[in-house]
């Protein structure tokens, strides 16, 4: 094996360092075939722990030197580990220097110090300082850190790192220096640096404190003039987090670097967030409504890990979801609130969902399944999941629900209070967030709760209702369950709350008041489930009410619910909860796509295609209520009118036949698009003109609709022969003003499958051939194609050869190469196991070139097991053909043994 086996490592064998470093400084003389780094660290034992050696960790260096207390010193090399056994004894500082080179030209795995496009960057988060030299690369290791960066100036005129700049200036053969200081201890692994030909917008700002701080967004050269939604979305955050939680901005400056080659999207290094191109680039001729709504969160994302992350950070890996899944939470509610009133907040609740469900609850059910808090791990970059994430925002949205918005801003200032400036676990948190919050739900429940940390997959919900009229009431039965997941089998019940209504037949919302309560309490309210089965009375009930439950998303559960037709419509009419009347439409459409792989009768053509319409009259009746309701969202309007995505189905069934699920749904979809014919062209003629360009909710709303309504029109009129909607798509993709309305018709023509599709691709390339970010769009869009006659295969394989195409940047990569594996299931199951040889083809390439993103496609068929045959068997013979490598990756062997095993 290339890297060696690791060994797995749990989170019960955690032990406390032997020693701490106190201070570290680090000299950088940058070169990219050879940068020479000396580290002087002040370290000392940890009274706490019995006298042992010091390990260092350090990877693909060149040690020159070790020096203890200014004299040279004996050392060992043992695997990869630095060790020093005959440091002094005590507790008394120690001054140890280390002297290494590495060679960041080389550095394809972009972790540790690297160079893209001529500058150098880091990536240290979670081992990643260990390859720029030897450290306790842990995170629970905190220090203080003065750097000092010298380069040629002609070559690296920006010379960036955490903290404060202190000094600068010139040195002999043309060479500079700069000198930072981070006032704050942290972690290796916030440790950055940056160096090279850069540009910045700045913008000085004064917090509600009274503070004044130098904002700085740093380009390349022609890239600045995209940068200005960026910077506003810095200001918007740092003016949230010191409004919302009272956590204002400690440096003297802050500073955003985008650069193109990154393997993940933005990382929150203290004071020095080093982003993907992808979130910082923005204008309205390259970027859509969705980059600009994705730049907002991510810069929010990162610039709350200033508190929650940084200033209280992980003891240890497992812990992950202490920094991330509190900072998702966190985005979230920054979105939500920026997006203002009920419905546009509903949107990004409902897009939020739609990720869980269709990427979560999927590796929650297959062989990569773990708790939000791991019990172990091969390889700690393959836990950077769904899980840890968005799971673990919904875990803090629970408890924020459970105490109220005041109870967790109360929570989070003892958070602080108690922690700031130390190594915690997400007990630490959960603890104060109850703490703060005496008498409530969580802090009456917290141990049970804390199960949502320490048990993997996705627990299930039945709902029963039973009316007695005679009683008058309406009895609600609750029972839960969890299915096992590795390692794990019996679990004890969770707390899940859940929120919910009653509704009568016509759609009224019904006072609810609980047997023993004096009166009714509103029409709105949360029930805590927290045994196997729980029953709440509601009294007052005059006849059988249709039950709205688990509101807003209130807890990550599959709620299994034996609503009629006639209930759902109910709820998709009339729910004043805008999550719920989104579900119902997706209950509906779901229930008609299982109906449809069930029905024998229901026959595609050679060509895949199912002519019978499949959908109800009343659904779509319901979905042209939807389209045409005066007082609805748009952006609301465009979910509620989306089909449940292919993946969500198949996570539905128990045997997966991926050509019949992409040939229902496509049949939905053409039903959808002919039936509601005339509806979908006055959604595009109230909606096609948005006036000047602004990613404001109602404008982004409006161009969703009108890019729906475009796509269904073509889609009609590929079906009928009917040649006008097609050409007034390539007419909007010519004339647009906006990267959105342009791409929403590129779009349109290529799903359709026209034949203007080819002319407007060439045309786009043409446009845009000098934007990387734009062109990555090109290539994702033929990669995701529907598939006609298995024409997407041979497609990928072109653009793999095309001059723009590179193996090595993870953006394109990823425009080709996931958005067909992991995105495009229907092209992907090729019938002839061509798609799982392509995949494992590119699993082994990018293996050797980088790791992290080899892994994160090698989960491309974690659901192989569920799989009919013959993709079944062709799936298993893929993934073992990787598994056989001899010089695979940790990261990679980690996942494909635990998929083979499952």
């Amino acid at each position: 094996m290339r890297e060696g086996q690791a060994a797995v490592i749990h989170r019960t064998d955690y032990q406390p360092p032997a020693f701490w470093i106190d201070h570290v400084e680090l000299t950088f003389d940058l070169d990219p075939a050879k940068t020479r780094v000396l580290n002087k660290m002040r370290v000392r034992r940890n009274a706490a722990v019995p006298a042992q050696p010091l390990r260092l960790h350090g990877e693909d260096l060149n040690l020159a030197r070790v020096m203890v207390n200014g004299a040279g010193t004996s050392f060992k090399m043992e695997g990869a580990q630095l060790v020093l056994e005959n440091l002094p004894e005590g507790d008394a500082p120690v001054d140890l220097e280390i002297f290494t080179t590495c060679a960041p030209a080389k550095n394809t795995q972009l972790m540790g110090l690297y160079v893209s496009q001529g500058t150098f960057f880091t990536q240290c988060e979670a081992e990643g300082f260990r390859r720029i030299t030897y450290f306790l690369d842990r995170p629970d290791v905190m220090a203080s850190y003065t750097v000092t960066l010298r380069a040629d100036k002609a070559q690296y005129p920006v010379l960036l790192s955490n903290g404060n700049l202190v000094e600068q200036g010139e040195l002999d053969d043309g060479r500079h220096f700069a000198k930072w200081v981070d006032p704050h201890k942290k972690p290796c692994y916030l440790f950055a640096l940056v160096a090279g030909k850069l540009v910045a917008r700045e913008q000085k700002i004064r917090t509600r404190a009274g503070t004044d701080h130098l904002l700085q967004v740093y380009v390349r050269p022609g890239d600045l003039g995209k940068t200005e939604h960026a910077m506003n979305s810095l200001m918007a955050s740092i003016a949230w987090d010191e409004a919302r939680f009272g956590l204002p901005l400690d440096l003297e400056r802050f500073m955003i670097v985008a650069t193109s080659d990154f393997n993940m999207g933005a990382m929150e290094n203290k004071g020095l967030n080093i982003f993907n191109t992808k979130y910082v680039l923005a204008s309205e001729a390259t970027a859509t409504d969705a980059d600009f709504a994705n730049i907002e969160s991510v810069v929010g994302h990162e610039y709350f890990h200033n508190w929650t992350g940084n200033r209280v950070t992980c003891r240890d890996w497992f812990q992950l979801s202490l920094k991330e899944g509190l900072t998702v939470f966190r985005d979230q509610e920054f979105s939500q609130d920026l997006a203002g009133d009920a419905s546009a907040r509903a949107v990004k609740r409902i897009e939020d969902v739609r990720v869980l469900r269709t990427v979560q609850f999927p590796e929650d059910a297959g062989p990569m399944a773990h708790p939000v808090r791991p019990d172990s791990y091969l390889e700690i970059n393959n836990f950077y999941t769904v899980t840890i994430y968005e799971k673990g925002a919904e875990v803090v949205r629970m408890m924020h629900n459970l105490v109220g918005r005041d109870g967790f801003a109360q929570g989070m200032k003892l958070y602080f209070e108690r922690h700031d400036g130390q190594a915690v676990t997400c007990d630490d948190f959960a603890q104060a967030i109850a703490d703060a919050n005496p008498g409530s739900e969580l802090a009456q429940r917290l141990d049970a709760f804390k199960h949502w940390y320490s048990q993997a997959g996705t627990p299930r919900v039945q709902a029963h209702g039973h009316f007695d009229a005679a009683a008058r009431t309406y009895t609600l039965t609750l029972r839960q369950s969890c299915p096992a997941t590795p390692g794990q089998q019996d679990k004890p019940a969770f707390v899940i709350p859940v929120e919910l209504g009653l509704l009568s037949a016509e759609g009224a919302a019904l006072p609810l008041q609980l047997q023993g309560e004096p009166a009714a309490a509103g029409s709105s309210r949360t029930v805590v489930l927290s045994e196997p089965e729980q029953q709440w009375v509601f009294t007052g009930i005059d006849a059988v009410p249709v039950p709205s439950l688990l509101r807003g998303f209130s807890a990550p559960v599959v709620l299994e619910c034996a609503y009629s037709d006639q209930d759902l419509l109910t709820l998709l009419a009339h729910d004043p909860d805008p999550f719920n009347r989104w579900e119902a439409g997706q209950r509906l459409a779901l229930r008609t796509a299982l109906a449809a792989l069930d029905n024998p009768e229901v026959v595609a053509d050679a060509a895949g295609h199912i002519a019978a319409p499949l959908l109800p009259d009343a659904f779509v009746q319901a979905m042209r209520s939807v389209l045409r309701h005066p007082q609805l969202d748009a952006a609301f309007k465009e979910l509620v009118l989306t089909l449940p995505s292919e993946t969500y189905i198949a996570e539905q069934r128990d045997v997966v036949d991926p050509q019949r699920i992409h040939a229902v749904r496509e049949a939905m979809r053409a039903q959808l698009a002919q039936a509601l014919h005339d509806d979908w062209q006055w959604a595009w003629e109230a909606h096609e003109n948005t006036g000047g360009y602004s990613p404001d909710p109602i404008s982004t709303g409006r161009r969703a609709l009108a890019g729906l309504a475009l796509a269904m029109l073509c889609l009609s009129a590929v079906r009928t022969g009917n040649p006008v909607w097609p050409g007034k798509a390539y007419q909007r993709f010519k004339s647009a003003s906006n990267m959105t309305d342009r791409f929403n018709a590129l779009t349109a023509l290529v799903y359709s499958g026209h034949e203007l599709a080819q002319p407007a691709l060439a045309r786009f390339h043409a446009l845009f051939k000098d934007e990387p970010l734009v062109i990555d769009k090109w290539f994702a869009l033929q990669a995701g194609a529907p598939d006609r006659a298995g024409h997407v295969l041979p497609v990928v394989r072109q653009l793999m050869q095309h001059p723009d195409f590179s193996l090595k940047n993870p953006n394109r990569a990823r425009s080709v190469i996931f958005s067909y594996c992991n995105g495009n299931p229907g092209a992907f199951h090729r019938a002839d196991a061509g798609g799982y040889v392509f995949w494992s083809d590119r699993v082994i390439e990018l293996d050797a070139i980088n790791p992290q993103v080899a892994a994160r496609l090698a989960r491309a068929l974690d659901r192989w097991r569920k799989l009919a045959e013959p993709w079944r068997t062709a799936a298993r013979e893929a993934i073992a053909r990787v598994a056989a490598r001899p010089d695979l990756s940790n990261d990679v062997r980690e996942v494909v043994t635990r998929a083979l095993n499952d």
